[in-house]
């Protein structure tokens, strides 16, 4: 399986984006994770979470917390379509909806 950034309708990659401000070895970390999952596909808890319909989460332990890095898969590609660092209990309402708001753009 490949895995591709979602792009925005102004061309920006948030994921990228997100990724470019952590550490250096976090961003390994939650890249090692993020290919376990692409040659490993399908996978389960502890790694891998369905949270929504078409809508999983990559999870990573970096020094600062839980880093989630939600994605979809469509045909044989995994696209990232948005990431956060979990410092609560639950995942906010805000950051699912920004995946939600993100997989309904990529419909067209």
């Amino acid at each position: 399986m490949r895995v591709v950034f979602y792009k925005s309708e102004s061309g920006t990659e948030p994921v990228r984006e997100w990724l470019k401000e952590l550490r250096k070895e976090d961003r390994k970390a939650i890249g090692d994770d993020i290919k376990t999952a692409q040659f490993g596909w399908p996978i389960g808890m502890p790694l891998i979470e369905k949270i929504e319909k078409d809508i999983w989460y990559v999870r990573t332990n970096i020094r600062d917390g839980i880093a989630r890095t939600f994605f979809t898969i469509d045909k044989n590609t995994m696209v990232l379509l948005h990431g956060f660092i979990k410092k609560t209990e639950s995942i906010p309402l805000n950051e699912r909806q920004t995946a939600k708001r993100r997989l309904k753009n990529l419909g067209g």
